[in-house]
């Protein structure tokens, strides 16, 4: 029996198509909620020696307060991070207090420098020490890197020392801390990750770590901001107002058009101005109508019907921003409505219509019973589009309102990511919340607009 090729036309076709969500829907979305879910820099691990190939002992939380034991200086191993505290050390040689030669390592704040060569420096003398009751010698070590080290020799103030190398090294510190499960654990971790107590340097905390965990931090932060229960009230209230009016206009829109009247393209044209202006461009221009100087402030003077302006956009006027958001956004974003819902009319059988008509049913019944019907996978479309686009406002709002005033989440998003904060992880909790809610409004319009045959099958 021959066996049937495979045809792979159709997997061919649907590659691009996949990769494409792949690359700019599934990849953004994981790694959204990989922000919004994980701190990169939650905990600091601590290692048994002053170096990155020592096992690690453990883990002290962010923040954390810690007891800083010892400190040690070692080679760069890595690139100097920004907040990495290093320490230069000379090798030297003298005559020890004893008068016997000494050579060895000290720390260059102990040196000053008398004499350079090439901006390198060649000769110095002993650093008086000054604090009370401190040791007036100098210890010069075996090894730099360590005041616990072994000691070469014992210099005097103002001893002359040559200076024949030097080292910049890394400094480490041996901490004290505890852990999640409130254990106590000893070990070593890099400067950079350790802020040093400026009245007592035996003591710091935690400034960021080098391990991360999955945590609810970010979204408790995000139900805790200031801010979150007004952006969310704001932009569930912009949804719930603008849909509705949207789309009963858009349906009119469309039910003009495919009505066929005389001059029904130029109907088309108007109706979809709106689409070739910019969110941002709509959202000035209402704000240009309701400031105290604008056009219908103007317009009411002209008539006579108000003596003076009426503030409109103001701390304590937040609901004519929010109707002047309303306004711009059902101006704005009607249109898109209006093509979906007279596309699908564009596939409403005219004999079903004639025959409505021919019974004696009436506008309103042949909408009711004969349209809306038959529109319904159109106006599953237009109402999941419309309301994530709603979910999504952002410079109608921040053009009206400054979005100080009113807020939405989507300018929480912004907030949190700009500049100013500078935090990705809320930011992608906010987002992660938007999507949420898309999620849930489009199942609901998927199970709430359903054709028979969709209602038949579940």
């Amino acid at each position: 029996m021959k066996r049937k090729k495979r045809n792979w036309t159709p997997y061919i076709l649907l590659a691009p198509s996949l990769i494409y969500l792949a690359v700019f829907f599934a990849w953004p979305m994981v790694r959204s909620l990989s922000l919004a879910f994980y701190k990169d820099d939650a905990q600091l691990s601590l290692r048994a020696e002053a170096s990155f190939t020592s096992p690690v002992v453990g883990a002290i939380p962010q923040a954390a307060t810690v007891t800083i034991l010892d400190t040690q200086g070692n080679h760069l191993e890595t690139a100097v991070d920004s907040g990495t505290i290093t320490e230069v050390w000379y090798r030297i040689s003298s005559s020890g207090a004893d008068g016997a030669a000494a050579e060895g390592w000290i720390l260059s704040d102990r040196v000053r420098v008398d004499e350079e060569s090439g901006g390198v420096p060649t000769l110095g003398r002993i650093r008086a020490v000054r604090r009370s009751g401190a040791d007036p010698q100098s210890s010069v070590y075996v090894q730099p890197g360590s005041s616990h080290g072994e000691v070469a020799a014992r210099l005097d103030a103002q001893t002359e020392v040559n200076i024949l190398e030097l080292v910049t090294l890394e400094v480490w510190y041996q901490v004290s801390g505890t852990d999640r499960e409130g254990q106590t654990i000893e070990g070593w971790a890099q400067s950079a990750f350790i802020t040093r107590g400026e009245q007592d340097p035996s003591s710091g905390f935690i400034k960021k770590g080098d391990t991360g965990e999955w945590t609810l931090d970010f979204i408790r932060a995000m139900v805790a901001d200031r801010f979150f229960m007004s952006a969310l009230t704001t932009t569930l209230l912009l949804t719930v107002i603008t849909i509705p009016i949207q789309f009963v206009v858009a349906l009119v829109m469309a039910l003009v058009i495919q009505a066929r009247l005389k001059g029904n393209t130029l109907f088309l044209y108007l109706f979809a101005i709106p689409l070739g202006v910019s969110e941002l461009a709509v959202g000035i221009v209402f704000y240009l109508l309701f400031t105290e100087s604008g056009y219908i402030n103007s317009f009411l003077m002209g008539l006579g019907l108000i003596d003076q302006s009426i503030t409109f956009i103001s701390i304590q006027t937040r609901h004519w921003i929010i109707i002047a958001i309303v306004l711009a956004e059902v101006w704005r974003a009607t249109s898109i409505v209006m093509v979906i819902l007279v596309s699908g009319l564009q596939a409403v059988p005219t004999e079903l219509l004639e025959a409505a008509e021919l019974y004696g049913a009436g506008l309103w019944q042949r909408v009711r019973h004969v349209i809306l019907p038959l529109l319904k996978p159109s106006i599953q479309v237009a109402l999941i589009l419309r309301t994530i686009l709603a979910l999504q406002v952002f410079a109608v709002v921040m053009a009206i309102s400054g979005g100080d005033i009113v807020t939405t989440l989507s300018r929480e998003t912004y907030r949190w990511y700009s500049e100013e904060i500078r935090n990705p992880n809320m930011a992608a909790a906010y987002a992660g919340l938007i999507m949420l809610i898309s999620i849930f409004t489009a199942i609901f319009y998927l199970r709430a607009v359903r054709t028979q045959e969709e209602a038949a099958i579940t």
